[in-house]
């Protein structure tokens, strides 16, 4: 059985080739911010890759990931830790601008009235059960404009959540990279925009809405690796500035945007589901790299999240929050670091 599984990653995940740029492609309805930027690279399959650090599975890799011991295990079994969940959900009923970490990935944010809603995932994994309740009824979830979903895997691209939304705010238009509308069109009717990397939606208000790179990949199935894009946003009202890196691991692209956002108020980075760091360092940052990628981008205030709602990797669940809490003691950390309760608003 575990040669027939092998044999299956080794032709639909590993490709035949090592990545290389062969082209490079954008949305040309869309306007491209960067100046210097050629457009979102396209490897020698005509599929999307890493600017820098193109992603390359090795078959011996996965062996000795799904053969090797967890050094971690026994503590894991002992860990009891569970983020704080505040159910008071008062926080939908005003106009203040805002960010409520709902779990995981999945985040709502609120600027000059407008609601925003990122990577939205109400339930639990079809391979993993949920640790962290949901802090509102997804139910609640109204007169939403916005729903960002950074790139297909299903940790952050729920079928079901985004078909609740779409049922609840069926104007809500939906933003994603390059070609994931191919897919969410088959569950929804709302609109959709889909961007390359450093490309602003159109948008019929005063917020601006930037898709941007990520080190990462996407798929939904072992046959459709890196047929859509995955990224992050910048998010920018008259007088605030909120950055989501999506999934990513480490790379130049944090301090590529913080040189052309220098006034990013709120970084929202990814510090979970990264070890073992050897094999998922490429796709998920551990809180060291997380704490340097937030201090790249020079922002004020440094939100972590992608941990404690699912047990993703071999880190104990209560891991990101400790390191991370000794990183800030020991000045490792520019600005401030905001640990967020599950359903608690954080006022921007």
């Amino acid at each position: 059985m575990l040669t027939l599984f092998l044999i299956f990653i080794k032709k639909f995940f590993l490709g035949k080739n090592v990545p290389i740029v062969k082209g490079y492609t954008s949305n040309t309805a869309l306007k491209t911010i960067k100046q210097d930027w050629l457009g979102t690279p396209l490897d020698q399959h005509g599929l999307f890759m890493n600017h820098e650090f193109p992603t390359v599975i090795r078959l011996g890799a996965i062996i000795k990931f799904m053969l090797g011991k967890n050094p971690q295990k026994q503590f894991k079994k002992k860990d009891t830790w569970r983020i704080p969940v505040e159910k008071n959900d008062d926080w939908l009923m005003d106009s203040s601008d805002k960010i409520v970490w709902l779990g995981h990935a999945s985040f709502f944010i609120q600027l000059s009235g407008i609601r925003i809603l990122i990577d939205p995932i109400f339930g639990s994994l079809p391979v993993g059960k949920r640790y962290s309740p949901l802090p509102v009824d997804p139910e609640k979830l109204l007169h939403i404009n916005y729903i960002l979903v950074s790139h297909a895997h299903y940790d952050h691209c729920d079928k079901k959540s985004i078909k609740l939304l779409a049922k609840n705010n069926p104007e809500a238009q939906i933003l994603v990279g390059l070609k994931l509308e191919t897919l969410i069109a088959k569950w929804i009717n709302n609109p959709i925009q889909s961007a390359g990397w450093y490309q602003q939606y159109q948008l019929d208000n005063e917020l601006t809405i930037t898709f941007l790179p990520s080190r990462h990949w996407a798929n939904r199935s072992p046959f459709d690796a890196n047929t859509s894009l995955w990224g992050g946003f910048m998010i920018q009202s008259k007088d605030k500035c909120l950055y989501y890196g999506g999934d990513s691991g480490y790379g130049s692209h944090f301090k590529a945007i913080g040189e052309l956002f220098p006034a990013i108020d709120v970084a929202l980075i990814g510090a979970g589901a990264y070890a073992p760091t050897w094999f998922m360092s490429p796709n998920h940052q551990d809180p060291y790299n997380a704490a340097k990628a937030f201090n790249e981008t020079g922002a004020k205030t440094f939100i972590p999240f992608h941990y404690g709602t699912f047990d993703a990797a071999d880190e104990p669940m209560s891991e990101p929050e400790k390191i991370l809490t000794t990183l800030k003691a020991a000045g490792k950390i520019n600005n401030e670091l905001q640990i967020l309760h599950l359903g608690k608003p954080f006022g921007v």
